[in-house]
């Protein structure tokens, strides 16, 4: 999943982005109010932390305008004002959640993935499709009940391709999702991991989880049980 995090703050933007980033994110990052906006009308993102108190353009105004632009993702909150208003004017701008500073990344995380979870429509961590269930707290897959071992790459593919089941994904749109803003676009590493994905959570051709769109991309075939 690709988010967008704007913090002016230096120490804790880079602490913030490397921790995203072991727990499967590609983050672009800003480090005030007019940069972000610049990068929500370039890309396309599925989530955004923005910190209130920013340089140049303040945070109400940077979730504001994406409100405005159209940009439907899930924007969590950072804030170190403690005073009930300034949770509440974050929200109404547009906000979907909110932290208050100082925080423990452990709870931006399961933030996040709480956010992400509600915009595909579950509830639980659990995510069952038919026989392959992803448990997003461990980062753990199972089909059959049969833990499948998946790389990095692999677990992130598979959650975005989950997060957009039935819809055809590019693999443009999936190169802009999974990795940052200067990954190579013109790679083909996109078509080699899928292949390998598919061989992983199905063996023996038997649920064909993901099918191939000739000319336009991927789509994530198996059925949603809800939560598992």
């Amino acid at each position: 999943m690709r988010l967008l995090l704007v913090e002016d703050e230096a120490p804790l933007r880079e602490q913030l982005a490397l921790q995203l980033q072991r727990n499967g994110y590609a983050v672009d990052s800003a480090a005030d109010g007019r940069e972000a906006l610049y990068l929500i009308q370039e890309y396309n993102y599925d989530l955004a932390v923005i910190d209130l108190g920013l340089p140049i353009v303040d945070g109400l105004t940077v979730i504001r305008k994406a409100r405005e632009l159209q940009k439907r993702f899930p924007i969590l909150v950072l804030t170190a004002r403690g005073r009930w208003q300034d949770k509440v004017e974050g929200l109404e701008a547009g906000g979907d959640d909110y932290v208050v500073k100082p925080f423990q990344i452990e709870e931006v995380i399961a933030r996040l993935n709480a956010l992400l979870r509600r915009t595909s429509g579950f509830a639980s961590p659990l995510l069952a499709f038919e026989s392959l269930v992803i448990d997003t707290a461990k980062q753990e897959v199972t089909v059959v009940g049969t833990p499948v071992e998946l790389t990095a790459f692999e677990y992130k593919a598979l959650l975005y391709l989950t997060h957009r089941h039935g819809q055809v994904v590019s693999k443009t749109e999936l190169t802009e999702h999974l990795y940052d803003q200067d990954f190579d676009r013109d790679s083909n590493v996109i078509e080699v991991f899928i292949g390998r994905l598919r061989k992983k959570l199905d063996p023996e051709h038997t649920l064909n989880p993901i099918a191939t769109v000739r000319g336009r991309g991927y789509r994530f075939e198996l059925k949603s049980l809800g939560d598992a």
